[in-house]
């Protein structure tokens, strides 16, 4: 498993979302690498293919082409390598049953995405603060 050296796993179909939240972390100077997974199939090959990544922190998406969120969520839970990853839920959804499955499964957090971008950016900040610095996550 390559590990990230607190990389982030953005998982996220939505390309002006994707760009938000990269922007919004490099204005909080939070420089980690974040890679990419643009729908939920592509994030399992990212964890669990020839090469798997062990990112930091997962920000996931539920409205995911291919392979939805909630799925992704529970591949990553019933895995023992990837079963104390933290995972974050950053989503659009205000779904209560998205929040409760998330929850069942074993997110870490959920979020909603904030609409307007200064919010979105203050979230995305505390969010980096907490997950890349403040945290302690479990040795590898």
């Amino acid at each position: 498993m390559v590990d990230g050296n607190k990389m982030i796993l953005l998982v996220e179909d939505d390309p002006d979302h994707e760009l938000l939240t990269i922007r919004a972390l490099n204005k909080s100077n939070i420089a980690n690498d974040v890679r990419v997974a643009r729908d939920g199939a592509e994030a399992i090959e990212m964890l669990f293919g020839a090469e798997p990544i062990k990112p930091q922190v997962i920000l996931l998406d539920l409205k995911l082409p291919k392979v939805e969120g909630l799925e992704v969520l529970r591949r990553i839970r019933e895995a023992p390598e990837t079963r104390m990853l933290p995972v974050v839920v950053l989503t659009s959804s205000d779904e209560e049953r998205d929040v409760v499955r998330s929850y069942q499964l074993g997110v870490n957090s959920y979020i909603r995405k904030p609409v307007n971008f200064n919010d979105f950016a203050e979230a995305t900040r505390q969010l980096g603060m907490y997950w890349l610095v403040l945290n302690e996550c479990p040795p590898s």
